[in-house]
């Protein structure tokens, strides 16, 4: 039915089991949105010694999105992630991301992202497309999204979520550290798969 065609089963519920309403009309879906960082969550995965993959996040993140119920394509999304939230699970490999021959949080903290468009692509797929700047390089990426539903939260808040992901080379973005394998191969990947798994609460 589509982003703004869909309505949520009053079964669902946020850290509680306190009853959630159905949505209203769909046109009460259109406005603008704060990402909830508390449950959303921005996170990678990379191939390490060409033979296993490292999961991180990044645990401090802010975004505003903007629904148009009339004309779903004119929605936007704006995201900014602070580069020293970065949480593989190990300290010193996450310091390492950190240092220069990665992200440099000192100099570059933070990494974002400015939607330009938005398609939708049917059912309940949306793709979102724009520039990702990491570091002092910006480059277009396409996000495809799924709808996840929305609800009104037992405190009162009307709540969106979306999640999906997108694949891109850090060289791109001059990530470009790397180590020899004696048997062949680099230590890291250059593919990374970025997902996103977003809760929004539409602005008063």
């Amino acid at each position: 039915m589509g982003l703004f065609g869909r309505k949520n089963s009053s079964t669902a519920t946020l850290d509680t089991a306190a009853p959630v309403e159905v949505d209203p009309a769909p046109a009460a879906l259109s406005g603008t949105y704060t990402i909830d960082p508390a449950h959303s969550s921005i996170g990678f995965t990379v191939r390490h010694a060409m033979v296993t993959n490292v999961r991180g996040s990044f645990t401090e993140h802010e975004g505003t999105l903007t629904l148009d119920g009339a004309n779903p394509g004119a929605s936007a999304a704006s995201i900014d992630v602070k580069i020293a939230s970065i949480d593989t699970g190990i300290a010193d490999r996450d310091a390492h991301l950190r240092s220069g021959d990665f992200f440099d949080a000192e100099r570059f903290p933070v990494m974002s992202f400015r939607s330009t468009e938005a398609e939708a692509l049917g059912g309940d797929k949306y793709r979102i497309i724009g520039d990702l700047t990491i570091k002092d390089v910006t480059r277009p990426l396409a996000i495809d999204l799924e709808f996840n539903g929305s609800a009104t939260d037992p405190y009162g808040n009307q709540r969106i979520g979306f999640e999906g992901g997108a694949e891109i080379l850090r060289s791109d973005w001059g990530l470009t550290w790397n180590a020899a394998l004696e048997t062949g191969g680099v230590m890291v990947s250059d593919k990374v798969k970025l997902t996103f798994d977003i809760s929004a609460i539409k602005a008063a």
